[in-house]
């Protein structure tokens, strides 16, 4: 009986061990998860002219932390966005924000929609653009 309780002792312990370890861990994502959304929202995209940017395809890059950020190569023919190719997507759940390279080619600006459920990564890929567009000048 004894023994018993001692084993009933050293799970309880574990299982407190191994709670204790979950919640700091959940904690952690929850601070790096509100950090991101409270950095995102504060970035602004600005409109570029693409009456100024020559023929060529320029490469740009833009992350928020180690785990959202993007590298693209975009193509500009005739003063008009023709391609947008992702070199690196670091998304975390925003994968699904990739399309919005879609709407940039489409409207030949970087005032679009955000893609709804991955708004940042959205916006990151759009600084990328921005970036690569900027370097251009």
């Amino acid at each position: 009986m004894k023994r018993y309780n001692k084993v009933k002792k050293i799970l309880l312990l574990i299982l407190v061990v191994v709670l204790v370890i979950s919640g700091g861990f959940v904690l952690s994502i929850r601070s790096k998860l509100e950090d991101f959304s409270e950095e995102v929202s504060s970035i602004e995209v600005q409109e570029i002219d693409l009456s100024k940017i020559n023929d060529g395809t320029y490469t740009g890059k833009y992350y928020v932390n180690e785990t959202v950020g993007a590298i693209v190569e975009v193509t500009i023919k005739e003063n008009n966005i023709t391609d947008i190719i992702f070199i690196e997507h670091k998304y975390g759940k925003g994968k699904k924000a990739e399309v919005i390279t879609g709407s940039v080619i489409e409207e030949q600006s970087l005032e679009v929609d955000t893609i709804s459920g991955a708004t940042g990564s959205s916006i990151v890929i759009l600084k990328a653009i921005e970036d690569a567009l900027i370097s251009s000048y």
